[in-house]
Protein backbone atom coordinates (compact mmCIF):
# COMPACT_ATOMS: atom_id res chain seq x y z
CA UNK A 1 0.00 0.00 0.00
CA UNK A 2 1.34 3.41 -0.95
CA UNK A 3 1.21 6.30 1.59
CA UNK A 4 0.50 9.82 0.41
CA UNK A 5 2.01 11.44 3.53
CA UNK A 6 4.73 10.09 5.71
CA UNK A 7 3.94 9.55 9.37
CA UNK A 8 6.55 12.18 10.25
CA UNK A 9 4.50 14.87 8.46
CA UNK A 10 1.34 14.26 10.53
CA UNK A 11 2.26 16.69 13.33
CA UNK A 12 2.88 19.44 10.77
CA UNK A 13 -0.41 18.78 8.99
CA UNK A 14 -2.20 18.79 12.36
CA UNK A 15 -0.70 22.16 13.27
CA UNK A 16 -1.73 23.63 9.94
CA UNK A 17 -5.30 22.40 10.29
CA UNK A 18 -5.59 23.67 13.85
CA UNK A 19 -4.18 27.07 12.84
CA UNK A 20 -6.70 27.65 10.03
CA UNK A 21 -9.55 28.80 12.31
CA UNK A 22 -7.16 31.23 14.00
CA UNK A 23 -6.23 32.93 10.75
CA UNK A 24 -9.86 33.11 9.68
CA UNK A 25 -10.63 34.98 12.88
CA UNK A 26 -7.91 37.63 12.47
CA UNK A 27 -10.29 40.58 12.91
CA UNK A 28 -10.82 41.22 16.59
CA UNK A 29 -14.24 42.22 17.81
CA UNK A 30 -14.84 44.49 20.75
CA UNK A 31 -17.95 44.96 22.86
CA UNK A 32 -19.82 48.25 22.82
CA UNK A 33 -18.52 48.94 26.31
CA UNK A 34 -14.92 48.39 25.22
CA UNK A 35 -15.39 50.70 22.24
CA UNK A 36 -16.95 53.38 24.45
CA UNK A 37 -13.94 53.27 26.77
CA UNK A 38 -11.46 53.37 23.88
CA UNK A 39 -13.36 56.17 22.13
CA UNK A 40 -13.74 58.18 25.35
CA UNK A 41 -10.20 59.48 25.10
CA UNK A 42 -10.87 60.81 21.61
CA UNK A 43 -13.65 63.09 22.93
CA UNK A 44 -11.14 65.34 24.69
CA UNK A 45 -9.90 66.69 21.36
CA UNK A 46 -12.42 65.54 18.75
CA UNK A 47 -15.57 66.17 20.79
CA UNK A 48 -18.32 63.84 21.90
CA UNK A 49 -18.80 61.19 19.24
CA UNK A 50 -16.02 62.78 17.18
CA UNK A 51 -18.23 65.68 16.02
CA UNK A 52 -16.19 68.69 17.18
CA UNK A 53 -16.11 71.53 14.66
CA UNK A 54 -12.90 73.41 15.34
CA UNK A 55 -9.23 73.36 14.39
CA UNK A 56 -9.20 69.70 15.47
CA UNK A 57 -10.84 67.70 12.69
CA UNK A 58 -14.19 66.03 13.13
CA UNK A 59 -13.80 62.28 12.72
CA UNK A 60 -17.45 61.21 12.90
CA UNK A 61 -18.88 59.83 9.69
CA UNK A 62 -15.57 59.75 7.82
CA UNK A 63 -14.87 56.54 5.89
CA UNK A 64 -13.42 53.78 8.07
CA UNK A 65 -10.66 53.10 5.55
CA UNK A 66 -9.52 56.73 5.71
CA UNK A 67 -9.58 56.80 9.51
CA UNK A 68 -7.80 53.45 9.80
CA UNK A 69 -5.10 54.53 7.37
CA UNK A 70 -4.56 57.81 9.17
CA UNK A 71 -4.45 56.19 12.62
CA UNK A 72 -1.98 53.55 11.47
CA UNK A 73 0.14 56.26 9.84
CA UNK A 74 0.23 58.12 13.16
CA UNK A 75 1.14 54.94 15.01
CA UNK A 76 3.95 54.06 12.64
CA UNK A 77 5.29 57.64 12.49
CA UNK A 78 4.46 58.19 8.83
CA UNK A 79 2.82 61.61 9.35
CA UNK A 80 4.91 64.76 9.65
CA UNK A 81 2.32 67.22 11.01
CA UNK A 82 1.49 65.57 14.32
CA UNK A 83 0.71 66.86 17.75
CA UNK A 84 -0.03 64.07 20.19
CA UNK A 85 -1.69 61.64 17.80
CA UNK A 86 1.47 59.64 17.17
CA UNK A 87 1.85 58.99 20.89
CA UNK A 88 -1.84 58.28 21.39
CA UNK A 89 -2.03 55.85 18.47
CA UNK A 90 0.96 53.89 19.79
CA UNK A 91 -1.11 53.04 22.87
CA UNK A 92 -3.50 50.94 20.77
CA UNK A 93 -3.08 47.74 18.82
CA UNK A 94 -3.72 47.87 15.07
CA UNK A 95 -6.97 45.95 15.64
CA UNK A 96 -8.10 48.49 18.25
CA UNK A 97 -7.36 51.37 15.87
CA UNK A 98 -9.34 49.64 13.13
CA UNK A 99 -12.24 49.12 15.54
CA UNK A 100 -12.14 52.78 16.56
CA UNK A 101 -12.14 53.83 12.91
CA UNK A 102 -15.22 51.66 12.24
CA UNK A 103 -16.88 53.07 15.38
CA UNK A 104 -16.45 56.70 14.34
CA UNK A 105 -17.28 55.97 10.69
CA UNK A 106 -20.62 54.48 11.75
CA UNK A 107 -21.75 57.67 13.49
CA UNK A 108 -24.59 59.29 11.57
CA UNK A 109 -23.83 62.99 11.22
CA UNK A 110 -27.49 63.81 10.64
CA UNK A 111 -28.59 62.41 14.00
CA UNK A 112 -28.29 64.43 17.17
CA UNK A 113 -27.13 62.27 20.09
CA UNK A 114 -29.64 63.78 22.50
CA UNK A 115 -32.53 62.84 20.24
CA UNK A 116 -31.50 59.19 19.91
CA UNK A 117 -33.43 56.71 21.99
Amino acid sequence: MKRVFSIASLPLVSLLLVGLPLTAQAEETFSDAQLEVMAGGCASCHGTDGRLASSVPSIAGRPAEVLTSRLLDFKHEQVDEVTVMDRIAKGFTDAELEALARHFAAIDLETDNELEE
